[in-house]
């Protein structure tokens, strides 16, 4: 074999292993990727449907109700509210009336079943998609 051909195939080679390399890089980064959606625009279908995206809102009062691990509550941003289920330990700001954002999946019921629950830190933050999300609903919420 010339050492031109050698090049050749070593050049061929080497973006094939860098071409691979991409495609798994963006492959995980594509399963990674959660969306962020607002219960309104849930409750017009707009939510990605067999894919994890996350919702934000408050979690309206008096909706919070436990069976043993699971917990049952729902999360609104003022104008539509949507039921979550999620098993497992609540952060310990978790809290009726306060904001959250709730990553998982749509069931066959439109009941969301959350894989990961994260609450607000301290009384004057609040996720910026959420506090934009509930600013939009209120506004779009006071025009009809």
């Amino acid at each position: 074999m010339k050492p031109r051909h050698k090049r050749a195939l070593i050049i061929v080679a080497a973006l094939a292993v860098i071409g691979i390399a991409a495609l798994l890089i963006l492959n995980a980064l594509n399963s990674n990727i959660a969306l962020y959606v607002t219960p309104s625009e849930v409750a017009a279908g707009k939510a990605p449907q067999g894919q994890a995206f996350r919702i934000g809102g408050m979690v309206k009062d008096g909706s919070l109700k436990r069976d043993g691990l699971t917990v049952h509550f729902v999360i609104t941003d003022l104008v539509k509210d949507i039921s979550v289920s999620y098993t497992g330990i609540l952060p310990d700001l978790f809290k009726e009336g306060k904001g959250a954002v709730i990553q998982g999946r749509l069931n066959t019921n439109g009941e969301f079943v959350a894989s990961e629950v994260l609450a607000k830190h301290d009384e004057n933050y609040m996720p910026p998609e959420a506090k934009h999300a509930l600013d939009q609903a209120q506004k779009n919420g006071s025009n009809k």
